[in-house]
């Protein structure tokens, strides 16, 4: 059954039946299905990794109007795998550089560019005019934000994400199946898990995998085939091995299950604990301030937290090298009469190194390089590289 209704439905234009003629020939999809696909409205969380593919796909195929939400700007770390982005799109919003390449693709569709950050405050309202939302996001507050909201919509998410080598698919679809808490009932703590800017990615996989969306939104829309509902597909592309998982819907789960408790968007930031005491309580030092205390000579100690792999990129001379997973066991190894100022990529698993630390006891005085090793090679020693 298509999630597009019948009384949205256009003829096709003599240009749409020869542009289209490869899905015509399908009789899974045919004509009806290419009506359906011009009708519908997909909604694109995200225009990074998975957003690139996904987006370039569904308006190859048609879909009549993509809504793409994103408030981050074209940076060059970008390219290695943001396929929808080119070189002179650099410092440019992510929506409207991939507005720009959609409409050069197939000037036939609309676009709507939502320039701005999804929110508790907004995401009902914008997710409400689409028939399909497909979530391309690198974050836990978003992915819960838009699971809840989809479940109160009775919107399919067709949902996937990347990390390093692997992947992950599925679309959830709390009418006939499970939903985003049904898998995960709660989120990781803050920094056990890395982003894909912290951790890496290889660029290739995320076009895999939003390809994968691309293809289970197509099904969605035209109302054939078998799409992931109850499903969950996974890829490892360096061993190039795939699996699928079964997914159940939980009775119990809190949102979609026969007595739900939670029956309106909350503070998703809170709900995965990035806020408390990683805001309002630790202490940060900018690069000029640890500058001028090292200049100076003051009793400071460095503790670099990142990964080897990570080091060999940037090295920070006179540092402590602790690697993340290794501080509490190690932290003997301190001097608590110094300050300490614990240094990461971006200033982000130092918060959370910060707080471990805190939890397992020690008392010394501790300082967060706010936006991590990046913020010096900007503000210190512009010969390093930002990676």
């Amino acid at each position: 059954m298509s999630v597009v209704p019948d009384g949205r439905l256009a003829d096709l234009t003599k240009e749409e039946l020869a542009r289209y003629s490869r899905h015509l020939l399908l009789p899974e999809v045919g004509l009806e299905g290419q009506k359906r696909l011009k009708a519908a409205k997909v909604l694109v969380v995200g225009t990074g990794g998975l957003g690139s593919p996904l987006a370039l796909y569904l308006a190859a195929a048609g879909v009549g109007t993509l809504g793409l939400v994103d408030c981050d700007l074209v940076e060059p770390s970008n390219l290695q795998r943001q396929v929808i982005f080119g070189t002179r799109d650099l410092d440019r919003p992510k929506t409207a550089a991939a507005a720009d390449r959609l409409k050069a693709l197939n000037p036939g569709i609309k676009i709507n560019a939502y320039n701005l950050r999804l929110t508790s405050r907004n995401a009902l309202q914008i997710l409400a005019d689409y028939d399909v939302v497909a979530d391309g996001t690198d974050n836990y507050p978003t992915r819960y934000l838009v699971g809840d909201a989809c479940v109160f919509l009775k919107k399919p998410n067709v949902y996937a994400s990347v990390f390093q080598f692997e992947g992950q698919a599925t679309v959830f679809d709390a009418e006939r199946g499970p939903c985003y808490r049904c898998l995960y009932p709660s989120p990781p703590p803050p920094g056990l898990v890395p982003s894909c800017g912290e951790g890496g990615v290889m660029g290739v996989l995320p076009g895999i995998l939003g390809a994968i969306q691309a293809s289970e939104a197509i099904k969605l829309i035209v109302g054939g085939g078998r799409p992931l509902v109850g499903r969950l597909y996974l890829l490892d592309a360096w061993l190039m091995r795939s699996a699928e998982v079964k997914l159940d819907k939980n009775p119990d789960c809190p949102v979609c299950g026969k007595n739900p408790v939670i029956t309106e968007l909350v503070d998703y930031e809170q709900f995965c604990g990035l806020k408390g005491e990683t805001e309002r309580e630790i202490p940060s030092m900018t690069a000029g301030e640890l500058k001028s205390r090292l200049d100076a000579g003051d009793r400071v100690q460095v503790v670099d937290i990142r990964e080897p792999h990570e080091r060999s990129l940037f090295k920070f001379d006179g540092a402590l090298p602790v690697p993340f997973g290794q501080l509490v066991r190690r932290k003997d190894e301190f001097d608590p009469q110094s300050d300490l100022v614990f240094i990461c990529k971006i200033g982000q698993r130092s918060l959370y190194a910060i707080r471990a630390l805190r939890e397992a006891g020690y008392g010394g005085p501790m300082f967060n390089l706010r936006d991590g090793i990046n913020a010096w090679a900007r503000e210190v020693d512009p010969e390093l590289t930002v990676y």
